[in-house]
């Protein structure tokens, strides 16, 4: 691609697991997840002044984060990180090498070292929502709602070191890895740019593959893979890969020349993932929240997966049931947006008309028409979360059909959590979200992914138009920020309606160019 004049940039989104934390894990279970509209962008540009085979990577959110390597081709491409970088950073040096290397097994070295005869200037950068803003609002003297969010200047700096920052949990590895990776491939003429304008297709599934094996050799192990799918492919029902496929390349962080593409390309069927096309019901919103209480997701896989093995039995039982709940979850949610397809018009108004109403009352009127009683009880099916307080064990939970699929998963989760002696969702967050789910037009929430005291999700009505008193956003952002048993600060981050990873217009991203620009 010949970005002399334009600039190469490319996004991808982060990600929200609501439901299969933990089964994701394994390849009979699949999860919910869902894109969100937070993305990471790379943007790639020859350097200047211009170096032969020089790559000089920054990350312009924070302090000292600027990374340049050299690329020698003796028998096969090699990335050398040079000795006057201040701090490592083994996801990007990882992404270099094995991208490059990829590009030249499939391009050949000559047409890459063409690429890159004035050398690459790449700058990355992440949307707020990946980093916790509560310094930044503090500064501001502002209060920690959705309007202070706006007010702060986009891709804002953080003033730490990339090792200090607090992240929200997003899946920021995953949607930089991916960015980088997708924005190299087309650089170097891999893919065409016109790959990521598609939905599908085999040039997206080697974006993919690559940005899995790469994310997987940085963390040293071979995870579930639903946080780069996710930025790969957007909203989706998730089942993962079978970890042997990448058992070639796990031992050595260098790969033997013409060894990659054989793994990586999207011939090779030991990729068997599955991605089941899934996005939220029109007219809803997911809303997002950093609770300023970490967790240490591997310690609680680590507790989980320990616990799997040591009671298998037992886990087994506790996996089926919540796979079930979670499966019921996915097709409720799908049969409300198949409602949405048979008549906007009548969907748009029994969501205005539940969205000011306590889920009890959503299907108690016997003057609604047929069409909307039946969507107004899907939406009572999804929400049942909060009907009750969480009295029921797993086991008793199908007696109870008052009990609500939302609430048997947290129950699952929890017990699960209990049993592993693994905080999935701690009794703080317990409280918080049933008071968040006791809220009119609120159909759900939860603890995402691994869970943890880390973030929660609360799925609710948005309609067309409401009164200004009566928007379930505006509820829940009060319950937040005057609650006091945990510190909350929402996210300005919905579900991304534009897929996953994509080509992008530098001028038509706010705040991009000048962040990036080459000072």
């Amino acid at each position: 691609m010949d970005s002399t004049l334009n600039p190469t940039v490319v996004s991808a989104p982060g990600k929200v697991l609501i439901a299969g934390g933990y089964l994701v894990l394994d390849p009979a279970y699949p999860g919910i997840v869902i894109s969100t509209s937070s993305r990471f962008y790379t943007v790639i540009r020859p350097l200047t002044p211009s170096t032969t085979n020089t790559i000089q990577v920054r990350s312009p959110q924070f302090n000292a984060s600027t990374w340049k390597y050299t690329l020698s081709c003796d028998l096969s491409p090699k990335v050398d990180a040079l000795a006057e970088n201040t701090s490592k950073n083994k996801f990007v040096h990882l992404a270099l090498q094995n991208t490059i290397a990829l590009a030249c097994e499939v391009r050949g070295i000559t047409p890459v070292l063409d690429v890159l005869a004035r050398g690459l200037d790449i700058a990355i950068v992440g949307d707020n929502d990946f980093y916790s803003q509560r310094a930044q609002l503090t500064a501001l003297g502002l209060p920690r709602n959705l309007a202070s969010l706006a007010q702060i200047s986009p891709f804002s700096p953080q003033n730490v070191t990339l090792s200090e920052v607090h992240k929200t949990g997003l899946g920021s590895s995953a949607a930089l890895i991916t960015s980088l990776v997708s924005g190299l491939l087309v650089h170097l003429g891999v893919i065409p740019s016109s790959a990521l304008l598609e939905d599908e297709g085999r040039d997206r599934q080697l974006a993919h593959n690559l940005a899995q094996f790469i994310h997987c050799l940085a963390q040293g192990k071979v995870g579930s893979g639903f946080d780069v799918a996710a930025a790969v492919f957007g909203s989706h029902l998730y089942t993962r890969f079978d970890p042997s496929v990448l058992a070639p390349l796990m031992g050595d962080d260098s790969i033997q020349p013409n060894s990659l593409l054989q793994v990586v390309s999207p011939d090779n069927t030991s990729w068997n993932y599955r991605i089941r096309p899934f996005q939220l019901p029109p007219l809803t919103r997911l809303m997002l929240a950093d609770v300023d209480a970490g967790s240490d997701t591997p310690s609680l896989i680590g507790k989980v997966q320990n616990w799997r093995k040591a009671e298998p039995e037992k886990a087994n039982a506790v996996w089926t049931a919540i796979d079930k709940l979670n499966q019921s979850l996915a097709s409720t949610l799908s049969r409300i947006s198949s409602f949405h397809s048979q008549s906007p018009n009548r969907y748009a108004s029994i969501v205005k008309f539940i969205s000011t109403l306590q889920p009890l009352q959503w299907t108690a009127d016997p003057s609604l028409p047929e069409f909307e009683t039946e969507v107004a009880f899907e939406f009572h099916e999804a929400h049942r979360i909060t009907l009750v307080m969480l009295l029921f064990s797993l086991q008793r939970v199908q007696h109870y059909p008052h009990v609500s699929i939302d609430q048997a998963i947290r129950r699952s989760m929890r017990e699960m959590g209990e049993l592993a002696d693994a905080p999935i969702e701690p009794p703080e967050q317990t409280k918080m979200l049933d008071k968040c789910c006791a809220q009119a037009g609120v159909i759900g929430g939860g603890v995402p992914g691994a869970g943890g005291y880390d973030a929660v999700w609360v799925l609710m009505c948005e309609p067309e138009q409401c009164r200004p008193d009566q928007w379930p956003r505006e509820r829940i952002e009060y319950l937040w920020s005057n609650y006091t048993e945990l510190d909350v600060s929402p996210l300005s981050a919905v579900e991304s309606m534009a897929k996953g990873v994509r080509l992008e217009n530098i001028d038509q991203i706010q705040g991009l160019k000048e962040v990036t620009q080459i000072s």
